[in-house]
């Protein structure tokens, strides 16, 4: 049997549904993404309802995402970062256990998803247009002005600009595509130990090297799964910080 690595990015409806010509079906893709919200409220509810002064391992784990998102946010974007805090906090487990939860075999991985990170993307590049315009108002088009001789300028600025409109595409594709490489990886590499497995005799041997390649590449994907999520999250106070701190910026 012939195993398509990509099958597994396939996006298809449980609960079919076409309103006004549009196809709004309940998919296996937002069935995942309600699963992993599921999963961070009753984490966060449980470690938060028991508080107590020496915490459990559940109060502890929550105590210190706080901390380093916290930190995290400070160290980016300053104090008046940290009322972006449900944000960065939010985006951060969001796509942290939407990273972990896909690594289970069988589950659809949502940030694998280029709709699902490009739309985050949009989310961080929005709510940076719009604090910027509202804290400095046409002021924050200097964002786009750097500290150089006017005939520079001419060059620099049409950069600066095609750099940040394309933020949205570099944030979404890192993520995106770290994901759908590693899990196609894995699939590959299985598709190597189901084949070797079933042909018997020496090569029967052999699987256990693909086997073992999985379970390294496997332990290389949890860490890439947080690692994203940093990335993810310390751009975002990085944009932040930009919208709210200009004469940072150069």
């Amino acid at each position: 049997m012939q195993i398509n690595p990509m099958e597994q990015f396939r996006v298809e409806p449980i609960l079919p549904l076409h309103i006004a010509g549009y196809d709004v079906s309940f998919t296996n893709q937002a069935l995942v993404m309600c699963v992993v919200v599921a999963a961070i409220s009753i984490f966060m509810v449980i470690a938060s309802t028991s508080r107590k002064l020496v915490p459990g391992r559940m109060q502890s784990m929550a105590e210190l995402s706080y901390e380093f998102v916290g930190n995290m946010i400070h160290s980016a974007a300053g104090e008046e970062g940290l009322k972006f805090f449900p944000l960065v906090f939010t985006i951060f487990f969001f796509v942290l256990f939407a990273n972990v939860v896909g690594l289970i075999p069988g589950v659809f991985t949502v940030t694998s998803q280029i709709a699902v990170t490009f739309a985050l993307a949009m989310l961080v590049i929005l709510t940076v247009l719009v604090t910027g315009f509202a804290r400095h108002g046409f002021g924050f088009l200097k964002l786009f002005v750097p500290k150089a001789p006017f005939v520079l300028l001419l060059l620099l600025v049409p950069i600066e600009v095609i750099s940040f409109l394309t933020r949205p595409i570099s944030l979404s594709v890192r993520l995106f595509a770290n994901m759908l490489a590693g899990h196609t990886m894995l699939k590959v590499f299985a598709g190597f130990v189901i084949a070797l497995g079933g042909a018997g005799g020496i090569l029967s041997v052999l699987s256990i090297a693909p086997m073992l390649l999985i379970i390294a590449i496997t332990a290389l994907e949890m860490l890439v799964a947080l690692l994203q999520a940093y990335v993810f999250a310390i751009l975002t106070c990085i944009y932040l910080s930009e919208a709210l701190h200009l004469h940072d910026h150069h």
